[in-house]
């Protein structure tokens, strides 16, 4: 959510500023504004509600100069999308902030600053901030000592950065539980909430730790840790090559990210399969000694991390035979539980900065689980820095909000992860090989399976005045389910819910009509007749049903049955490949629909407030 762009540079930064919240637009957002200091100390600001089009408009209209400058998205929480509530946000013509987060005491500091004669002009939480910065830089210092006692008053999450136009040769950033970067220039430094905003100046950063305070000029970067105390933070170049800032020959991100799966998968798998065997040296000696002792798993993760992480449920009691929970991270936070001997926790997420997910993780270190690993497509991320160790995705920058390859990157490293962990837990060296090659075939698969997008395409047209919808699955196919339908939900705002299809007596089946489309995702597999019977009794009720079905699972078309044949597939990868039909259907329905796939209202990619 939000995005946050700045520099400090000899040189106009306002287009810079205005390329970097471009490259931050798949991040959800409902209004941008940007602030900039020039030569004379004089500050100019342009908000505007809306699109950073609308923003660029205004900026050519009305040109502005200047070296020291700092940027916003902003994603409504406090305040409504509004002009007067958008970033940046000033105190006394002289201080500036943009800010990440929620400040959770900001009724008690905004009560405060006006006994103490500071005039409010927006509804947001973050207006609290600068004017608290004026009011503690009055009792005198530095602006970086004003921060610095601003940030202990401060309760929630934060990622800010203030600028004062009086002192135009510097910006103070500050991190509490929300993503900053450091973008590393000659004679010139950035600062952004993800380095992607940055790849056009710079490709070395420097990552900022929990607590971080710290001073940005032109030659030099200064931080302080939450004691206070000066701290060297390691200056990385980014291993990220993709630029995804290109949708190519498709019209929308996500259709171009579905159809990179199979390269994205197949950069997942690059040297972690043998001949016969998973091979994940990329842990280290330590980490593949953990994983030999894991005797228990507890996986944590949020929406479509989620779905993957009950994927992994079923391998890792089936195949590694260990006991696997899977948590909702925002509930996991706030619940008593037990924790097993020798269990392993996992967090999953594509940004590696999702805020209920990395206080569970925060939270699992003080429990003591015996290691904690991560897995998640953005290296340099809070979460892969602040685990014990970490499986990349190498999913490749994903931009539309709805996931997609990022979700089946995870399921392929959690598949590897099981069989690593099953290899000293009973798996047997025939079973291993077997998921071997089926992870070898697996790319493959689902560059045929992608070839039935034109058939999706023309069943999608079924949905065209629909409202509501039922995914259903069995066995691992019940969190595909799931999947399917928070992708419809998200991105053609379709009422979409997934049930265990076993489960249809015990409510959805009263919702069953021929204006309810049924969805049924049907491998070949053991529970096939049971699905069939499940199928029957939608039919029985009028109900209309689209299946995605094995090719050999002897499913045919009839009186209220569409059914699509799917490659076929081995029955352990079956949930990667089921996945893609779903979200090719979801795309396809949006795109009748005419709403926004890339950016769906009221959602954002990276989901780092509570």
């Amino acid at each position: 959510m939000c995005g946050i762009v700045g520099a400090v540079a000899q040189r106009d930064v306002a287009e810079i500023l205005l390329e970097g919240l471009r490259r931050l637009e798949y991040r959800g957002y409902d209004s941008a504004g940007l602030a900039v200091v020039n030569n004379s100390d004089e500050l100019h600001r342009v908000r505007r509600i809306g699109k950073v089009a609308e923003l660029t408009d205004a900026v050519s209209q009305s040109p502005v100069h200047g070296g020291t400058g700092i940027a916003h998205t902003r994603w409504a929480t406090h305040g409504e999308p509004s002009e007067r509530n958008a970033h940046p946000h000033v105190s006394g013509d002289r201080f500036v902030v943009v800010h990440n987060g929620i400040i959770e005491n900001h009724e008690t500091l905004r009560a405060l600053l006006q006994n103490e004669g500071f005039e409010f002009t927006s509804g947001t939480d973050t207006e609290v901030i600068v004017h608290l910065v004026n009011h503690e830089q009055q009792k005198g210092g530095t602006l970086l000592e004003a921060v610095q006692r601003t940030v202990t008053q401060l309760e929630g999450a934060y990622g800010m950065v203030v600028m004062d136009r009086t002192d135009s040769d510097r910006l103070i950033v500050a991190r509490s539980g929300s993503p900053l970067v450091i973008g590393l220039g000659l004679g010139e430094n950035f600062i952004a909430s993800d380095q992607l905003a940055l790849f056009p100046v710079t490709r070395r950063f420097m990552y900022l730790e929990e607590g971080d305070v710290a001073e940005v000029t032109r030659t030099d970067v200064t931080v302080l840790d939450n004691n206070g105390h000066p701290v060297e933070r390691e200056a990385r170049d980014s291993e990220i090559e993709h630029d995804a800032g290109d949708k190519g020959q498709y019209r929308h991100y996500m259709l171009k990210e579905i159809h990179e799966q199979p390269e994205a998968l197949t950069n997942t798998l690059e040297g972690r399969l043998g001949e016969h065997q998973v091979n994940l040296s990329v842990l280290g000696k330590e980490g593949q000694e953990l994983l030999n002792r894991t005797r228990a798993v507890q996986i944590v993760a949020c929406g479509t991390s989620y779905n993957s992480a009950m994927v992994a449920r079923y391998w890792f009691e089936e195949l590694a035979g260990i006991p696997c929970r899977v948590e909702i991270a925002s509930e996991f936070r706030y619940r008593k539980f037990f924790v097993p001997e020798d269990c392993l926790f996992i967090t999953l997420s594509q940004s590696g900065e999702t805020a209920d997910t990395l206080a569970a993780l925060k939270l699992a270190k003080e429990l003591g689980y015996m290691a904690t690993l991560a897995i998640c497509n953005v290296p340099g991320s809070s979460m892969v820095r602040e685990s014990d160790m970490a499986l990349m995705t190498h999913a490749g920058a994903e931009i539309g909000v709805a996931s997609t390859k990022a979700f089946t990157t995870q399921l392929a490293n959690l598949l590897l992860l099981v069989t690593a962990v099953g290899r000293h837990t009973g798996m047997t060296a025939e079973q291993e090989a077997s998921v071997v090659s089926a992870l070898k075939a697996l790319p493959q698969i689902l560059k045929s399976t992608l070839s039935m997008s034109d058939d999706i395409e023309k069943m999608a047209e079924a949905f065209a005045d629909k409202h509501h919808s039922l995914f259903l699955g069995r066995g691992s196919q019940y969190p595909i389910a799931m999947e399917g339908a928070l992708k419809l939900k998200e991105i053609s705002y379709i009422h979409a819910e997934a049930y265990a299809a076993g489960e249809l007596k015990h409510g959805p089946l009263a919702l069953i009509d021929n204006d309810m489309p049924v969805i049924v995702v049907a491998p070949n597999n053991d529970l096939l007749e049971k699905l069939k019977s499940n199928m029957e009794e939608v039919r029985a009720r009028g109900g209309q049903l689209f299946v995605f079905a094995d090719r050999n699972a002897s499913l045919k078309n009839g009186e209220g049955v569409q059914v699509l044949p799917v490659e076929a597939s081995p029955e352990i990868i079956a949930p990667i490949v089921y996945t893609v039909p779903l979200q090719l259907l979801s795309y396809y329905v949006a795109v009748i629909k005419g709403t926004d796939v890339d950016q769906p209202r009221n959602l954002a990619k990276s989901v780092t407030v509570e």
